[in-house]
């Protein structure tokens, strides 16, 4: 079982999982084991509450696809047991991205007193400048 959260819990055959080949640096090993593991996941037809799954369709993230599915591939480490269990950190982390609320933001004014302060170090700063002009007539 995959625990997202306190109340969300995902089946492990929702997950399904697909091991590649890396690409880069690795010598020969990188053409013999296949140590890249590539998480897929069926957003519309998973156990998920409605709540995340239309938040999750809605997140632009390079991780979801059109079609409503979450593809992470991790190719970090030789291991492939490593590449697994960060691909599906990832996995956890982007879920529960969606199932936090942000607060609304309340507008507010400047105080009187920082609007003073920033018209005082903009006549400091003019006068400054002010000072450097040469202001002699030949």
């Amino acid at each position: 079982m995959i625990q997202i959260t306190q109340r969300v819990i995902l089946q492990d055959n929702e997950v399904e999982w697909q091991f590649v080949r890396s690409s880069g640096a690795g010598g020969q090993n990188v053409n013999k084991v296949s140590t890249a593991a590539q998480l897929s996941f069926d957003i519309a037809s998973s156990s998920l509450p409605e709540f995340y799954q239309q938040k999750l369709l809605a997140k632009a993230d390079h991780r979801i696809t059109k079609s409503g599915k979450i593809v992470i591939k991790c190719q970090q480490s030789r291991s492939q047991d490593f590449n697994r269990q960060t691909a599906l950190e990832q996995f956890i982390e982007l879920v529960k991205s969606v199932g936090i609320v942000q607060k609304k933001r309340i507008p507010t004014k400047a105080t009187k007193g920082s609007q003073t302060r920033r018209i005082e170090t903009k006549k400091q700063r003019g006068a400054t400048k002010a000072m450097r002009q040469n202001k002699t007539g030949y």
